[in-house]
C-alpha cells in the first residue's frame, strides 16, 4: 500500500473527533490543550491509541510537525506513551502529571462531581498550614507590619466582595513571603490559580466569617505560635471551601 493510499485510509477510519478551539499563532499550545481536554474527558480513553498523524492534521488544520511536537508535550505530561509499532497510546489518570498547568486546568474544567476541587482544597490546606507555621516561626517586625496592612485592607473592603477577595489574595501572598518554603508556596500558587479558574469556586462566601478566620491566622503568627498558626490556616482553608462549595453529588 502506498503512503498516499494508507493516509487516505487512515483519514476515512472512524476516529473520534476532537473538539478544537479556534487556532491562534501558538498552534502547538492550543492543540496540546485540546488533546489534554479530550483525554481528561474520556473522549480518548486509557489504552486506546491517538488517531494517526494524518487524521490529527486534518482535524486541527495543522502540519505534521505541530502534531509531533504536541504529542511530545503529551508524553512529557504523562498522558500518552509512544511505543514502536503500536502508535501513541493513552495512559490512565494514575500516570498524569496533575500539577501540570494544562492538565490541572482540564481536570478542574471537567470536574463534574467537584472531586478535584475537593482534593485541591485538602492539599492546599496542608501546604498553607505548613507555610503559616513557618511564617510564625520566622516572622520579623517588618513582615508582621506588612501582614497587618494586608489584614486591614480586608477589613476596609468588607462591603466590596471583589476588593475583599483581592485583599484576601494579598494576605495569603504575604504569609507565603514570610515563609522560606518556596516549593510549598509555588505549589499553592499553581493549585489555587487553577481553582480560581472555576466559576464554581467563586460562589458567595460569608465575608465576615472569612475575615474572622484571617484575624485568627494573623494573631497566631504575631504571637509566634507555629502550632496555632498552622491549625488556624488549615481550618480556614477547609471551612472556606465548605462555605462556597455548591451542592453536588459526593464521590
Amino acid at each position: 500500500m502506498s503512503i498516499e493510499t494508507r493516509a487516505g485510509a487512515e483519514r476515512s477510519a472512524p476516529y473520534p473527533t476532537i473538539a478544537a478551539r479556534p487556532r491562534t499563532p501558538r498552534l502547538g499550545v492550543t492543540v496540546v490543550a485540546d488533546l489534554v481536554d479530550a483525554i481528561v474527558r474520556g473522549d480518548l480513553a486509557p489504552g486506546t491509541s491517538l488517531p494517526p498523524e494524518a487524521v490529527l492534521c486534518e482535524q486541527f488544520g495543522v502540519s505534521r510537525t505541530v502534531i509531533r511536537e504536541s504529542v511530545k508535550r503529551l508524553e512529557e505530561k504523562g498522558l500518552v506513551t509512544v511505543a514502536q509499532g503500536r502508535g501513541t497510546q493513552v495512559l490512565g489518570a494514575e500516570s498524569w502529571n496533575m500539577v501540570d498547568g494544562t492538565v490541572l486546568s482540564a481536570l478542574v474544567a471537567n470536574d463534574a462531581t467537584l472531586g478535584i476541587l475537593d482534593d485541591l482544597s485538602v492539599v492546599r490546606a496542608s501546604l498553607e498550614g505548613v507555610i503559616a507555621r513557618d511564617a510564625a516561626a520566622r516572622r520579623s517586625d517588618e513582615e508582621l507590619e506588612r501582614l497587618r496592612e494586608a489584614l486591614q485592607l480586608m477589613r476596609d473592603t468588607i462591603d466590596d466582595e471583589p476588593a475583599f477577595n483581592a485583599a484576601d489574595v494579598v494576605f495569603h501572598a504575604t504569609v507565603g513571603e514570610m515563609s522560606t518554603n518556596r516549593l510549598a508556596v509555588n505549589l499553592v500558587n499553581i493549585l489555587f490559580g487553577q481553582a480560581r479558574e472555576s466559576a464554581r469556586f467563586h460562589l458567595h462566601s460569608r465575608l465576615e466569617t472569612t475575615l474572622e478566620e484571617h484575624e485568627h491566622v494573623f494573631a497566631a503568627i504575631e504571637a509566634g505560635d507555629p502550632d496555632a498558626a498552622e491549625q488556624s490556616m488549615r481550618s480556614h482553608i477547609a471551612d472556606a471551601w465548605e462555605r462556597r462549595r455548591p451542592p453536588s453529588p459526593k464521590r
